[in-house]
């Protein structure tokens, strides 16, 4: 399996670049490895669709948190299909031809993203996103879970499959950009003349105008309806992540790239465990005479009961540690712990006969603190984790 080479290093630029610094450096990388200035040259290509996919994700706010967080582990299909994009060329011209303007046609001839009508110069819209919320118990985070989702969303057309006109002769030819989907201008300036690309105002772009549209869509090549998705959630997810469904957001008019399906993850809370991190927090109260003889007592874990030994003689206060009962990492093999906080309970009213014990016991040596347990501050602190 390939190692996959960090995005910072790929574009050439440190983990704290503005965005500006990051669209000018896959500019650079684009233009220097662009398939029209390298025919034939494959690694050239491999190269250029590296870059790509690193400005694909370091340019989104979302996606670039969470590379820096979880790296390129973060970003691939076990994070619910967050990032797997096998690119093609036509993938990186459409998406993002606009990065230069409209005006790589300039460059060489390079038609892959002007309006020469090279490769990839139309405009393919795309899509936009949906959000979704989806609330997990403690049980699903630990384990990860596959959730099926109904969402009402744009989707292609079936009468036409998308393309917005009826039947297969439905399109012509724009005939103002003839197929390029740019137009070209040039204007005189006093420092001569200048040449400018931009989409082609009668087509948008397109490079096809529909002669016959499709009655369902009225030639949008989209409508509403419902459709389920299954999401794969990873273990060990936490309040407010998002993950990234890859193109299963609303879908763009007339075959266009659609958007993504973002997944915002809530967590339900427990009856009885408390998250910190990947640790769970469990307060559990004793009763005097446990606390001071000791007993087995049963207390909840995500897993179901287990039970735990209370030493005799344990003090208010003591935290016992439960290794590995805690929570996962994402994409990891770390797992938090179960940290047990005990309380000792002291009843606030007593019968007469339980006055009398107490007062019996209050007059015992073994009822009398000793100062020589007495600890600082920090050493119970230190204590509380054993």
């Amino acid at each position: 399996m390939t190692t996959k080479r960090d995005f910072y290093e790929i574009l050439g630029v440190s983990k704290s670049a503005s965005k500006e610094e990051i669209k000018k450096a896959y500019r650079q990388k684009a233009i220097q490895y662009h398939p029209d200035k390298n025919p034939g040259d494959k690694e050239a290509e491999d190269k250029f669709k590296e870059a790509a996919e690193a400005y694909e994700v370091l340019s989104d706010d979302n996606k670039r948190a969470r590379y820096d967080q979880f790296g390129h582990a973060g970003m691939g299909s076990s994070s619910g299909g967050g990032y797997s994009h096998d690119w093609n060329i036509e993938d990186i011209f459409s998406q993002f031809g606009d990065i230069f303007g409209g005006h790589f046609g300039s460059f060489g001839g390079f038609g892959g993203f002007g309006g020469g009508g090279g490769r990839g110069g139309r405009r393919v819209a795309r899509g936009t996103d949906l959000r979704v919320k989806v609330k997990l118990n403690y049980s699903e985070i630990a384990n990860g879970v596959e959730k099926k989702i109904k969402v009402n969303k744009y989707v292609n057309c079936k009468s036409c499959d998308g393309t917005g006109a009826e039947g297969s002769s439905g399109f012509t030819t724009c005939s103002t950009c003839r197929g390029s989907g740019y137009v070209t201008r040039v204007t005189n300036t006093i420092l001569g003349q200048m040449q400018s690309t931009s989409p082609c105002p009668t087509c948008n772009g397109e490079g096809k105008t529909i002669n016959n549209k499709c009655k369902a869509c009225s030639g949008e090549g989209v409508v509403r309806d419902d459709e389920v998705i299954t999401i794969k959630i990873p273990a060990g997810v936490a309040e407010g992540m998002q993950l990234n469904v890859s193109g299963r957001g609303n879908a763009a008019r007339r075959g266009g790239v659609p958007g993504d399906l973002l997944v915002i993850i809530e967590e339900e809370k427990h009856p009885e465990l408390i998250r910190d991190g990947n640790d769970l927090i469990y307060n559990l109260s004793v009763s005097i005479p446990d606390a001071i003889l000791g007993a087995p007592i049963e207390i909840p874990t995500i897993d179901g009961k287990v039970k735990i030994k209370i030493e005799p003689g344990t003090q208010p206060g003591k935290i016992l540690r439960l290794r590995g009962k805690g929570l996962p990492e994402v994409n990891s093999y770390n797992r938090g712990d179960l940290l047990v906080a005990i309380n000792v309970y002291i009843p606030k009213s007593l019968s007469k006969d339980e006055k009398t014990v107490i007062e019996k016991m209050s007059k015992s040596p073994s009822f009398t603190p000793d100062p020589k347990e007495q600890t600082s501050f920090f050493e119970r602190m230190r204590g509380y984790f054993e």
